[in-house]
């Protein structure tokens, strides 16, 4: 298929990389420019949508989604009738419907599909889709979906793809406090990182999360896979959303407010596991491996 792919940042390089791989006819563009092996590098979004059959965004938010799409030389000033726009961006599920609507009298489709995996689902064409919109125009890019990722998961249609994002990273970043926390507690009271998460792991209360950034913590590593300041908009959207919705999310708040405090504290281009260097600075401790500290490591 001819791909338009507009946003090459740590996820959306290595997904366009492997659109190329799969053999599709792939023109890239990103606000700073960037190239990847075998795609055409365009000087626009609009160039970069000219006769595409898809235009694939996956930018950083709201704000950037418009912009590409609608701005000067933006992709829907070029997007041919019958061809399908595909976000995925992290953005706000009323924004997306909008979106949407501002291009459906030109014969467009829309579909929002947000993924999860991080860096190295992306890297890995391991990602899963979160989708919202028509299962005809779904049909249409499932050999672009399957060179990119593992799953998809239709939630129903237009921004309800990006509803379920919202409420998937609501999880992910109190999982994760919860576990940084319990970790910085467990240092404060003599207890290694290295002695306590297999006791987790073993335990009713592991998940996804504490087993894919265990190693992360363990090697001190906050290098950015899913950066603090991606996942610090991502809960604002999920507050907006809430309060447009009428629903209260009181752990949420105040996770923001850790989220807010870390970014101040200049962890904002880290990665979001990097919030518990502030747990860590407000407790006076560093959460280490046995290892680390010379003790023996628990079997």
């Amino acid at each position: 298929m001819r791909v338009a792919f507009l946003g090459l940042g740590i996820m959306g390089r290595p997904m366009a990389l492997n659109l190329v791989k799969a053999g599709h006819e792939v023109s890239v563009w990103n606000r700073t420019p960037k190239e990847v092996e075998g795609a055409r590098v365009a000087g626009s979004p609009a160039d970069a949508a000219t006769g595409a059959e898809v235009v694939w965004v996956c930018v950083s938010d709201t704000q950037a989604v418009e912009s590409v799409l609608f701005g000067t030389q933006g992709a829907a000033e070029t997007v041919s009738d019958g061809a399908i726009i595909v976000d995925s961006s992290t953005i706000s599920p009323m924004a997306t419907r909008k979106f949407a609507e501002r291009v459906r009298g030109r014969g467009v489709s829309y579909i929002d599909a947000p993924m999860t995996g991080s860096k190295t689902g992306a890297e890995s064409g391991t990602l899963i889709f979160i989708i919202g919109g028509e299962e005809a125009a779904i049909d249409r890019i499932k050999p672009l979906l399957a060179a990119m990722g593992k799953k998809i998961f239709r939630m129903g249609e237009t921004g309800k793809g990006q509803a379920a994002k919202l409420a998937m990273n609501l999880q992910i970043a109190m999982i994760y406090e919860g576990f940084a926390e319990a970790l910085t507690l467990a240092a404060k009271l003599g207890l290694d990182a290295e002695t306590l998460i297999p006791l987790v792991q073993a335990s009713m209360v592991n998940s996804g999360v504490v087993d894919y950034k265990a190693p992360f913590v363990l090697n001190r590593d906050f290098s950015a896979n899913f950066p603090l300041r991606l996942m610090h908009k991502d809960i604002r959207l999920t507050l907006e959303a809430a309060k447009e919705a009428r629903v209260k999310l009181p752990g949420l708040e105040t996770v923001e407010e850790i989220y807010d405090l870390s970014a101040e504290d200049g962890n904002a281009d880290l990665d979001y596991a990097a919030t518990l260097t502030l747990l860590e600075k407000w407790a006076g401790v560093k959460v280490k491996a046995a290892v680390a500290s010379g003790q023996p490591v628990g079997d």
